[in-house]
């Protein structure tokens, strides 16, 4: 299994989306909803789960994949790991946020 590191855009979106998760629905939902994204970041990692190259009108390389209702983006780094750079509910307005996240 190849690795994976969660990016720093990554990471604050991690730490929002189980803020408002705890908020929303309880302390052992957020903590499950977390679980299912590593998960994720591990069937990624290991080249086990469905994704698209990130569209060209978009402007950055990478990958992304749906977990429920966010959308990872992810790229290669230089070392052959996975960059978990940033996570989008389906509802953000895509372009305008990964720009920024994908070019750290």
């Amino acid at each position: 299994m190849s690795a994976f590191r969660i990016q720093d855009a990554a990471g604050r979106r991690l730490d929002e989306i189980y803020s408002y998760t705890r908020r929303r629905w309880g302390e052992a939902q957020a903590q499950k909803y977390i679980r299912g994204f590593f998960d994720k970041f591990k069937a990624i990692a290991a080249r086990r789960c469905p994704w698209r190259a990130i569209p060209a009108e978009f402007g950055v390389d990478g990958f992304y994949c749906r977990h429920e209702r966010h959308v990872i983006y992810w790229k290669l780094l230089d070392d052959g790991s996975v960059g978990i750079a940033t996570i989008l509910h389906e509802r953000m307005h895509q372009i305008e946020r990964i720009k920024d996240d994908l070019k750290s």
